[in-house]
């Protein structure tokens, strides 16, 4: 792989830079490390020859000065002759596995750009929410990792030259525009969660680019340049709004507000903020505003209205008017803004409404089942900011997960705030009982996510039940699988129920009727929503003999003769449990049967059809952003699961919608 490190006057953090790439785990007979020295006056380039001096894996380039990150960048990109590039800025260093950990996840996973976790140094700014835990593959759809268009990731290098990617020559936003074409056609994205990875730092002499070229003139080529290559990319639709959402918070209206004011009258009338109104007239659809904070979508509808001296007050009080409260009108909130109702501004309500975004402050405190039966108590506190305590009327409600069936609804008792919780939240109990939640009828199979219904001053928000608090280990317990009294009955299998955690904390049950006592250790299929695509088989292996040799791996096989296999994760309790990822979204199209395989080919093992299983469908942004749909199908070769994968036919989706 290649390490491209551009350099301009870049000590004395160079040398922790270089060193921390030379010193990979992943070893210097399997890394190129290209630095370019930018035209530097104050020792770098003799500092990169006096390293390479020592390191054959070192290759140092002396070019004049470009002005910006970008040059020296596809300089390095020119010469790059590994499989995988990634860009380390001169400030920053590597984790000593970084490299190794970023390559592993890439191979096993085939994705085309991986993310290493990013840990501040000296107080600068690094992005944390897609850190929250590994993820072996997703896409901007379905992550944070969006929210980082810094260009500081693995990035497979095919995918770089099919697309001819280079940088802009521009001395502020140059990595954006291309982080957002590598994100936008990848197939995958990995995310490595439990290693710090990247280091980022500012320089001790404070001349960091993002420091020295901050100013508004420095960033408008790269934020049209934004614009334009999601533009190009992503058509119409809900999928290039919320992309296009993150370049309107970041690219034009944070940047408006805080830099425009420190402008020049005439510079900021005449040349600012017209670029400024054409990309909301041009980019910010309807379904992109109501995306937006009120404080965003006020600054849209001033530039969309053509209202120059109405922004600039909005941006010179920016500050000052985010302090504001709120004022509560027939179950909306709305921000408290001088411009909010007053007839001389006519601004509509919309740009003020924050109801969907007040905060809800709650917490799991308590989830145990009660006695022998098949009551689950779930109990925490909850409120929502600034609105005083809850009313009765708040409650826990029951969601399907990857099937159809109604919401349910269990009322909540709510009691006043538990001793040490500030604010406005109140203690909830809730008792779920899973023989006559539904109506009266019991619990159905099938994953149920949970959430709380939150209810104050006339006002509700509905937020995912979740426990932010874990143990010393970094682990939330949930209580232990139950076997349910209602719809078991002797020698007709039993009905199950298993509260569990997603990584981020969020609570859930899986319900499942196991029919017939399974006769192979097969015990649990089901698409992971954490993963999309991603089909999770779990199971046991018992004393029949029929399991021996032990299965080892996941087995997909298409018709055709292709095959793809995945190892079983056996838990190293000794409990002889398995599970097993199959990224379903790598499959061509085709008919795919599933099976355990074992060290011998003779002896593979049936995966069961799920009773209950759904499809499930994806988006391939390499093949433009097609849908692509697996579901089971009937009568496998010894009751084995089949699944069907092929691209969404559009035309026919479209009728059946219409229909």
């Amino acid at each position: 792989m290649s390490v491209i490190i551009p350099a301009y006057n870049a000590m004395p953090e160079l040398t922790k830079c270089v060193t921390s790439a030379m010193e990979q785990t992943l070893g210097l007979d399997k890394i190129e490390i290209i630095a370019v020295d930018d035209g530097s006056t104050d020792g770098s380039g003799r500092e990169l020859d006096r390293l390479a001096q020592n390191c054959s894996s070192l290759r140092v380039v002396h070019q004049p000065n470009s002005g910006g990150a970008g040059g020296p960048r596809n300089t390095g990109l020119d010469l790059a002759g590994g499989d995988y590039v990634f860009f380390l800025d001169s400030d920053d260093y590597l984790g000593p596995d970084a490299l190794r950990r970023m390559v592993a996840m890439a191979d096993e996973n085939r994705t085309d750009v991986v993310l290493g976790k990013m840990v501040s140094v000296g107080g600068r700014a690094v992005p944390t929410a897609v850190f929250s835990h590994n993820q072996p593959r997703t896409d901007v759809f379905s992550s944070h990792a969006y929210r980082t268009l810094g260009c500081w990731k693995l990035f497979r290098r095919s995918l770089i030259e099919r697309l001819d990617l280079r940088f802009p020559p521009y001395r502020n936003c140059e990595d954006k525009p291309f982080t957002a074409a590598a994100y936008l056609n990848a197939d995958g994205v990995s995310v490595v969660a439990d290693y710090d990875c990247y280091y980022s730092r500012n320089r001790q002499n404070g001349n960091n680019l993002t420091l020295t070229a901050a100013d508004l003139v420095h960033r408008m080529d790269g934020t049209r340049l934004c614009f334009e290559t999601v533009a190009r990319y992503l058509g119409p639709g809900p999928r290039r709004d919320r992309i296009m959402r993150r370049h309107v918070e970041w690219e034009l209206c944070g940047p408006l507000r805080a830099l425009l004011p420190r402008e020049g009258e005439q510079q900021a009338r005449e040349y600012f903020y017209p670029q400024f109104r054409q990309w909301a007239q041009s980019y910010v659809t309807d379904g992109v505003f109501q995306l937006l904070a009120p404080p965003d979508r006020l600054i849209v509808h001033l530039l969309r209205a053509d209202r120059y001296e109405d922004l600039m007050t909005v941006a010179r009080h920016a500050k000052e008017d985010a302090t504001r409260g709120n004022i509560v009108d027939k179950g909306r909130v709305y921000w408290s803004h001088p411009f909010f109702r007053d007839p001389a501004k006519a601004v509509p309500d919309v740009c003020f409404d924050t109801t969907d975004r007040i905060p809800v402050r709650h917490e799991l405190a308590e989830a145990a089942w009660r006695g022998d039966g098949d009551v689950l108590r779930l109990a925490g506190h909850a409120g929502i900011e600034s609105l005083g305590p809850l009313q009765p009327t708040s409650r826990l409600i029951l969601r399907p997960s990857g099937f159809r069936h109604p919401d349910i609804g269990v009322p909540a008792t709510v009691g006043t705030a538990p001793p040490g919780v500030s604010g406005a939240a109140a203690r909830f109990t809730v008792d779920v009982d899973l023989s006559t939640v539904d109506s009266g009828a019991p619990l159905g199979d099938g994953r149920w996510d949970l959430y709380l219904d939150v209810r104050a001053q006339g006002v509700s928000r509905t937020v995912r039940l979740r426990q932010s608090r874990t143990d010393a280990d970094v682990r939330r317990t949930a209580p232990p699988q139950r076997d349910l009294t209602t719809g078991s009955r002797p020698g007709h299998g039993r009905t199950t129920a298993r509260p569990f955690f997603t990584p981020d904390g969020n609570f859930s049950l899986d319900v499942r009727h196991t029919g017939a006592e399974p006769a192979g250790p097969v015990t649990g299929i089901a698409w992971d929503t954490c993963a999309p695509a991603t089909l999770v088989v779990s199971g046991r292996l018992t004393d029949d003999a029929a399991c021996h040799p032990a299965p080892t791996a996941l087995r997909a096989e298409e018709d055709a003769g292709s095959v793809l296999e995945v190892p079983l994760l056996y838990a190293p309790d000794g409990s002889r449990t398995f599970t097993a990822r199959m990224p379903v979204r790598q499959l061509r199209p085709g008919r795919w049967t599933l099976t355990l395989g074992t060290d011998d080919p003779r002896n593979r093992l049936a995966v069961p059809a799920a009773e209950g299983l759904s499809g499930t469908r994806w988006f391939r942004a390499s093949r433009l952003g097609r849908p692509y749909y697996a579901k089971p199908l009937a009568g496998g070769p010894k009751g084995a699961l089949v699944l069907r994968v092929a691209p969404v036919r559009l035309a026919a989706a479209l009728r059946r919608r219409l229909g």
